[in-house]
């Protein structure tokens, strides 16, 4: 791998820590103001009732906010009953509803939202072109001036479908403005905890890309050395797919995958560009798996002597919201899947890594910066949290991703085989 080559990939490597094994240090805790009210509900397809993932749920007024889990579930909570809940996805229709004043648990319907006959002529645009102007307005479209964030991250880490290891953590983000590079910002760990599998044989020792300065490394937007560049976008096909609607803003989706064959693994994917503004809302990404070397690389850091890596999947997605003249990072996540194979064992074991991100509220003005020695590294692993998933009122005072089920069950297991 050439000189220039490497800086692009260690551009890119942050590190998860998968590491089984027994330690534990207190998060940097903070007193915080409780948030005493708490709304529920489940958002599904109003056509098929299907329950629908990732949808953006906030509070008009506010920056506070948070997405539904796999299962169409969320939880929402504030200073005081909020009057109103804006619910918004890719494909269906924005919508505001009254929260109830009882309490009880909202049953959220979306409808498919259809786009316009005439946006098909989109197709026939110059999706570098689109892709470029759209680069050039990022300083118009995305803020200029620092800000704080609050923000939830999960990661779990599944053997074949049984999970061996969750880690959430509130943290606190600091971004620069747009018009500068991701070098000075932070993520510090407000409150954290962690939980792995007592079971011997659940033990697996593997580095790889993630952890919770994702937030700032795939800020694909501000982090233009990942994708949005001149050098990696002349290594791209572009063409344009047929356009979709984010809530009730029209997007353009520009189809991307590589054109040469590089040192470094390239990526297929989507890129989601709001009509009106030409503000990156949405960017899907999938690793090209054809070289498996080149594909280890990207997402391995370390593994143990006598182990065989074989990579499978590696999949990004970063929403941005658009609110009041301003797109935001809102959302991301990860997803790995790779097998293990050990000397003298017959059969491969399938592993599965997920990591997600939302940002829970916004601080614009009268913060502290993070500083340096207080922000988490890319070294460091959620691994050395305390654990503390027995204590029921852990997250009481903060907004979450909800745990789906089949999650609540496996810590459920771990806590009593403990």
């Amino acid at each position: 791998m050439n000189d220039h080559y490497l800086t692009l990939w260690l551009r890119k490597s942050i590190s998860l820590l998968i590491f089984l094994a027994a330690c534990a240090v207190e998060g940097r805790a903070q007193v915080e103001p409780s948030l005493p009210y708490v709304v529920n509900g489940i958002v599904k397809d109003a056509s098929t009732g299907r329950a629908l993932k990732s949808v953006n749920i906030s509070i008009p007024g506010s920056h506070i906010s948070t997405v539904t889990n796999d299962e169409g579930a969320f939880s929402i909570k504030a200073k005081e009953r909020p009057k109103q809940l804006r619910f918004s996805h890719i494909g269906y229709k924005t919508i505001k509803l009254a929260t109830p004043s009882d309490g009880k648990e909202m049953n959220v319907k979306l409808a498919p939202n259809t786009v316009v006959l005439n946006d098909v002529v989109v197709m026939m645009g110059d999706p570098e072109r689109i892709v470029r102007i759209a680069i050039s307005k990022i300083p118009d479209n995305y803020s200029l001036t620092a800000e704080q964030d609050r923000c939830f991250y999960r990661e779990t880490a599944q053997k074949r479908k049984k999970f061996i290891y969750i880690a959430e953590a509130v943290t606190d983000m600091y971004k620069t403005g747009y018009n500068r590079d991701i070098h000075s910002d932070r993520v510090a760990i407000h409150r954290g905890r962690r939980i792995v599998s007592p079971k011997a044989s659940d033990t697996l020792s593997v580095k790889v890309i993630g952890g919770p300065v994702q937030a700032t490394i795939l800020d694909v937007v501000k982090n233009r050395p990942f994708l949005l560049c001149e050098e990696e976008l002349n290594l791209y096909n572009m063409k344009m797919d047929m356009p979709v609607q984010i809530g009730d803003r029209p997007q353009y989706v520009v189809s991307i995958s590589p054109k040469y064959h590089t040192d470094y693994a390239l990526y297929y994917g989507q890129l989601y560009i709001d009509k009106e503004t030409l503000s990156f809302t949405r960017i899907s990404l999938q690793l090209d798996m054809s070289d498996r070397e080149n594909a280890t690389r990207a997402m391995l850091v370390r593994k143990p002597l006598g182990v065989k890596f074989r990579p499978k999947e590696l999949s990004l997605l970063i929403n941005y919201t658009y609110d009041e003249g301003v797109t935001r990072l809102s959302y991301l996540s990860t997803v790995f899947r790779f097998n293990c194979d050990w000397k003298k064992r017959l059969l491969a074991t399938s592993f599965t890594a997920i990591n997600e991100m939302v940002v829970t509220d916004r601080c614009l003005s009268g913060f502290t910066p993070i500083r340096r020695k207080d922000s988490f590294s890319e070294h460091e692993s959620l691994f050395d949290q305390q654990t503390n998933f027995s204590d029921e009122n852990f997250w009481k005072d903060y907004n979450i991703i909800e745990p789906t089920e089949s999650l609540e069950k496996a810590i459920h297991r771990i806590v009593k085989a403990k």
